[in-house]
């Protein structure tokens, strides 16, 4: 039986890279999570709007803490969101923030072919993911990586959902179910849209 927690092989990692530099992605390498922290500085230049979703790979690579530390000189829409008490104002700047210059996240599973697949409960990430954000950072520990698409979906519903579901039961009470899900193919290079893809060496994530 396959363990999901398991980083890829240095043959499917070679063969997830060439997919993804094929279809016309930015992809970099690295060992860990703070190396990764250090890459993402590295791509988004002051003054660009920020927003992400909810990710314990960003969590875990330290960014989450950067953001909020305001070390940085980015716009964070994440923060605006959250600073408005006002119901109506505030799902107001949640469709704003879809127009964010980058968007930071993960994905749920990666085929060796360079297939992202990302599954969401309300779907609010995904306009970002699908076309609003001109410029896309994905962080990707290696154990997301899957022979092909069928066993990317597989990780999804086997391993992905029951960990996110007892999560979210932990933090908020109530759990989450699959209500969408993107299967990133490729981009087409008409929209000029840049997306970027950092590997991680380590486990991150579910």
């Amino acid at each position: 039986m396959k363990d999901w927690k398991d980083l890829a092989s240095v043959a499917s990692l070679e063969k997830t890279i060439s997919s993804l530099k094929e279809k016309g992605y930015n992809v970099l390498v690295v060992e860990n999570g703070a190396e990764a922290l250090e890459k993402i500085k590295t791509l988004i230049p002051d003054g660009a709007s920020v927003m992400n979703g909810a990710s314990i790979t960003l969590e875990k690579i330290g960014y989450l803490d950067y953001l909020k530390s305001g070390q940085h000189k980015w716009m964070d829409w994440h923060a605006k969101v959250d600073a408005e008490n006002d119901k109506a104002k505030r799902s107001e700047l949640r469709k704003q923030s879809a127009l964010s210059d980058y968007y930071l996240g993960s994905v749920h599973a990666l085929s060796e072919d360079g297939q992202m697949v990302i599954a969401s409960n309300t779907g609010s990430q995904l306009p970002h993911i699908v076309f609003t954000s001109p410029n896309l950072i994905f962080v990707i520990g290696t154990q997301k990586i899957t022979a092909n698409l069928d066993e990317a979906m597989k990780r999804l519903e086997d391993y992905v959902v029951p960990l996110e579901d007892a999560h979210m039961k932990s933090l908020y009470g109530n759990g989450t179910q699959v209500s969408k899900i993107v299967i990133f193919r490729k981009e087409n290079p008409m929209m000029g849209r840049k997306i970027n893809i950092i590997l991680v060496k380590e486990e991150l994530g579910f």
